[in-house]
């Protein structure tokens, strides 16, 4: 809550981290200041070309010491501020929230998420935006937390369906964005406007939205904080998030300036770490110490599976090994895809000579090599996977190699890493994964530090998000077990419509769509839930093909009907059923009334209903019968 003592001062703008920039700050001049599509740019930074405005470079900041939220603090205000979840709250990925003031429209996230076990042919599935149809023209802006693909992973789609709103995000975000609309379609990355976030000080106005921002720990570099300011009420996001410590700041990161931001404070928490109740986890400086000591020691080659986003871990592991003479060679796309951006940035500055091509990496001893890769979550075409079935083009595992997992499993591919482990272990006798020792550190929050920054920020609502439906009810414990009023906890569905307005909140009777948007290949959104249901079928107890001639004009049966069974049963094997089937489908097609023309639609649906039912009785098994009838 606000101290009733605060000067007006601090009610109405953010805290600043730091104040460097306060010292130096000079007042700007009452023109200095111009509006363009309802965003408020700096004289300086308004671009006199079109076509350089068109890019929206600028920045489109103010100094950081004005004021953020100037007589926005009460509250009170007959315009209430609207949160829709588009995705991230019944799953894990497909992140995407809209927040709505009047005719002002901010979008945090646009995710991606992974098929399940259930979804076959499925490459990946993105948030329904149905919700923004015909209110693209008042999107202000897409802000992106970070660069993790179920964060940014659709917004190659979606920023083409919705016009190629401004899109705020930090450099090295922006940077990947742009490299997946080029791998999405070529040149299109020359359509994205962006707004690059240098500083967390800096500030944005975008329609009635102030926006800021706030350092957090992630494990992708340039991850931030969002600050969304509106007369209504104001969020606090951290997008993914963690307590850790910044090794590259030396400090711990709190959260307690955050309190003091105008009330009403919501804060809106990632919460996939709502039961993990450990208090030893390790820290980043034990997890890159066991690293070093692993690849330093190790008698054979090493191999790391990692996450490509892991920016930061990469980078330190490349300046190591160029430390103690080993070379480093990277597979895997989207590996190579984000070390190549990281270096054009400067974040990665590795030795000279320390990085080879993978193709080179058997001109060299083994014990003075190292391979970092992609697949340790046991994808099938991933190249760790590839390695351990001898379906590498460089790789062979041999026995004093040393592999290491430096990863954590996600949910849904235990089984897939499993037998991953299983193979790799006939192969080689160093194997290293967390449950060996701490070669990973997780990026997301545990139970214990929900509740400490609950208490920094003092929110006076809280929404947790970006998880399963259980994570989110586990989250709202943990805010109870600290007293948190349970009446100020809101709990969301995809699709919830929660309205802020006057220090209260109400969530909407009428849901927006959040239904799946399937992606196949080139096709999105032409699987339906039909054709995956078919799928399923196919996938599970396969199908029979029925072909019959038919006399067009007496119905009689033409020759002996032909049976196709693909993925039912191995015909060659079981020719005695096969034989009943097809007695049966004479039986079913015999014409009763032989005056009468054929009718093939009655035809089909009496061989699909009548087969189906015999075929079950036969072998308890339901397969996809498709009845072909051919009239001559």
């Amino acid at each position: 809550m606000v101290e009733k003592n605060q000067n007006r001062n601090s009610r109405d703008q953010i805290p600043k981290q730091t104040t460097a920039r306060r010292d130096n700050y000079q007042k700007p001049a009452a023109g200095d200041f111009k509006k363009f599509r309802g965003r408020v740019f700096h004289r300086d930074q308004v671009l006199k070309k079109p076509t350089e405005q068109k890019n929206l470079v600028a920045k489109a900041k103010t100094l950081a010491t004005k004021p953020f939220i100037k007589n926005s603090t009460t509250g009170k205000e007959n315009i209430p501020l609207k949160v829709v979840i588009i995705g991230g709250c019944e799953e894990v990925g497909r992140n995407m929230t809209v927040f709505e003031y009047g005719n002002d429209i901010i979008i945090l996230d646009m995710g991606i998420q992974f098929p399940e076990e259930d979804m076959p042919g499925i490459d990946y599935i993105i948030p329904n935006i149905s919700y923004l149809r015909g209110k693209e023209k008042n999107i202000r802006a897409v802000i992106l937390s970070h660069g993790h693909l179920d964060h940014i992973g659709a917004a190659p789609i979606l920023l083409q369906k919705l016009g190629y709103p401004p899109v705020v995000g930090r450099d090295m975000t922006l940077a990947m964005v742009k490299r997946r609309l080029e791998d999405y379609e070529p040149n299109s990355s020359k359509k994205l406007k962006t707004v690059p976030v240098k500083s967390v000080n800096d500030r944005f106005t975008f329609g009635k939205f102030k926006v800021g921002f706030f350092d957090i720990e992630h494990s992708v570099m340039d991850a931030v904080g969002i600050i969304l300011g509106t007369p209504s009420g104001n969020i606090i996001h951290p997008g993914d998030w963690t307590m850790g410590k910044d090794l590259e700041k030396g400090k711990t990161l709190t959260y307690h300036h955050l309190s003091k931001i105008p009330s009403p404070r919501i804060l809106m928490l990632e919460s996939l770490g709502a039961t993990d109740f450990r208090k030893d986890t390790a820290t980043d400086k034990e997890m890159y110490e066991n690293l070093e000591k692993l690849i330093s020691e190790a008698q054979g080659r090493v191999i790391i599976g990692t996450f490509s986003s892991q920016i930061k871990r990469i980078g330190k592991l490349i300046e190591y090994a160029g430390k103690i003479g080993k070379k480093v060679a990277l597979d895997g796309f989207s590996m190579k895809m984000n070390v190549e951006i990281a270096q054009q940035l400067g974040y990665i500055k590795p030795a000279k000579g320390t990085l080879i091509p993978i193709n080179d990496i058997n001109k060299f001893p083994d014990h003075k090599t190292m391979v970092i890769c992609t697949g340790a979550q046991g994808e099938g075409n991933a190249v760790l996977s590839r390695i351990i079935s001898d379906n590498h083009r460089f790789i062979k595992i041999k026995k004093k190699d040393t592999v290491i997992f430096s990863s954590s499993v996600i949910p849904g591919n235990e089984r897939t890493i499993q037998r991953l482990k299983d193979n790799l272990y006939r192969k080689c006798d160093n194997v290293i994964h967390t449950n060996i020792m701490d070669v990973h550190v997780s990026g997301h929050a545990n139970a214990e530090d929900i509740k400490e920054v609950i208490r920094q920020v003092r929110p006076d609502f809280f929404v947790p998000v970006y998880a399963n439906h259980y994570f989110l009810k586990e989250a709202a414990k943990r805010a109870v077990e600290i007293n948190f009023p349970k009446e100020r906890i809101i709990v969301p569905d995809n699709g919830s419509i929660i309205e802020f307005q006057n220090h209260q909140f109400k969530i909407a009777d009428k849901k927006a769509d959040t239904s799946y948007i399937f992606v196949d290949g080139l096709g999105i959104g032409d699987v339906s839930q039909v054709v995956l249901r078919d799928r399923q079928v196919l996938s599970e107890d396969g199908m029979i093909v029925v072909i019959v001639q038919i006399d067009r004009k007496t119905g009689q049966l033409v020759g002996s009907p032909d049976i196709i069974s693909r993925g039912f049963i191995f015909m060659k094997e079981h020719k005695d059923l096969i034989e009943a089937t097809r007695y049966k489908v004479r039986e079913i097609v015999v014409d009763k009334d032989p005056q009468t023309e054929a009718d093939s639609d009655y035809i089909r649906n009496n061989i699909r209903n009548q087969l189906g039912q015999f075929v079950f009785l036969k072998t308890e098994r339901r397969p996809m019968i498709l009845p072909v009838v051919i009239e001559v």
